[in-house]
């Protein structure tokens, strides 16, 4: 256990060397397992972030932890210039999962859904037809698909996109459970339309769940018009929100799965793109690719998680204790919150303003012991390791409660 300036050292460092990309927290974390973690001072932590669905089955989980250690003493990395021994084994295994044919691996969400986006193009001018250069896919608005120039392009985040132009063209953007808006979009240029892009539940706009029939009516829509319906679960996918993925709530199976995160266990970046034959197909050898993608390191954690995730048990888990989240949230509204929006183990919380910012209440609760995150202001995010028990999570929603009442 260190001394006070302990954390302030480590901040200072970061702030002085590292570029502000981020506003974290002041807390310096030094270790962590399950759903909670300690700072360098000693003080435990329990975490309602779960570094944004990425640690869903927890901090330093046992399997995941003894998986990479084994595969660390056989070998990490040989690029894609050769085959490895747990590829094949890793794109057989998540294919099953989704119900497809192809997967083609990254490491990054981000790098998935540039991937996808591409992958979408090539589709659209190989087998649709689409004139070269003219390929369109429609986004919804308030999404977050990344950060790259391509998916700035497509985002309507007036803090993503200031001074990062000029950006990349032929994505039409729509209201986000807007139906009639989307049927629209797509019969305004049907013959360049290749795919629609959507979060089925959009978290860093807040936790939004489009209305009921919204997911399916896509999926119809897109369907009608041979157009591909890509789901980007990355945050969603995997267990959080009470279904391996989110898309199911729906019962809509999308052409495309775009994947990360809760993929890599929190112990390596592991993303990737899943498809059939018929859409992942279109991609050639040289025509894209990724030193680090399906890594032998990554390949192994990865078919561990894949085999958690088929036990149903973290899916349970996340159903069980989001009613129970839900519930205890619900009164909450009209008592220092605005609304509550989410499903399973997945929460967005609208603070009112006379009770603070969603960075003050995201401090408060630091003071307490709680990490959450806010986003636009006045909103905080829960999404704890879905390994969370039933006890701690109701101490952190009394702590929730007790901040709101100050």
């Amino acid at each position: 256990m260190g001394s006070g300036r302990s954390a302030e050292r480590a901040i200072a460092a970061a702030e002085a060397h590292g570029a502000h990309n981020y506003h974290p927290l002041p807390v310096v974390v030094a270790s962590a397992e399950g759903a909670w973690m300690t700072d360098v001072e000693g003080r435990r932590y329990l975490d309602l972030l779960a570094g944004y669905s990425a640690l869903n089955f927890g901090h330093r989980n046992h399997r995941l932890i003894e998986a990479a250690k084994a595969q660390l003493d056989r070998v990490t990395l040989t690029s894609r210039a050769f085959y490895h021994d747990r590829f094949g084994a890793f794109c057989a295994e998540l294919a099953e999962l989704c119900g497809m044919e192809m997967v083609l691996p990254m490491n990054t969400g981000a790098e998935a859904v540039e991937t996808a986006v591409k992958t979408a193009r090539k589709w659209g001018y190989r087998s649709k037809g689409v004139p070269d250069g003219r390929a369109r896919i429609i986004a919804a608005e308030n999404n977050f698909h990344g950060r790259t120039t391509t998916l700035i392009s497509l985002s309507t985040d007036p803090e993503a996109r200031a001074q990062h132009g000029p950006f990349t063209p032929g994505f039409p953007i729509v209201p986000y459970g807007d139906l009639a808006a989307m049927e629209a979009a797509l019969d305004a240029a049907p013959e360049e339309t290749v795919a629609v892009l959507l979060e089925p539940i959009q978290g860093e706009a807040g936790v939004v769940v489009p209305p009921p029939g919204y997911l399916a009516g896509v999926r119809e829509l897109t369907r009608e018009r041979n157009v591909l319906f890509i789901a980007d679960e990355v945050q969603s996918g995997l267990g959080r929100t009470g279904t391996t993925f989110a898309c199911e709530h729906e019962g809509v199976v999308p052409d495309v799965y775009v994947l990360g995160k809760a993929l890599g266990g929190g112990v390596m970046p592991v993303s990737a793109v899943v498809s059939s034959r018929e859409v992942l197909g279109v991609q050639r050898p040289g025509e894209h690719g990724s030193t680090f993608g399906g890594n032998p390191l990554a390949c192994a954690v990865a078919l561990e998680v894949i085999a958690m995730v088929r036990t149903g048990e973290f899916q349970r888990r996340s159903a069980t204790l989001g009613e129970l989240l839900h519930r205890e949230l619900g009164p909450l509204i009209g008592n220092g919150v605005r609304q509550v929006r989410g499903r399973g183990l997945w929460a967005g919380v609208d603070i009112e303003p006379s009770h603070g910012t969603g960075r003050q209440i995201s401090e408060r609760l630091m003071d307490r012991g709680v990490l959450v995150k806010d986003t636009h202001d006045a909103t905080i995010r829960i999404a704890p390791p879905l390994v969370i028990g039933e006890e701690d999570l109701m101490w952190a929603l009394d702590q929730l409660r007790a901040v709101l009442a100050e």
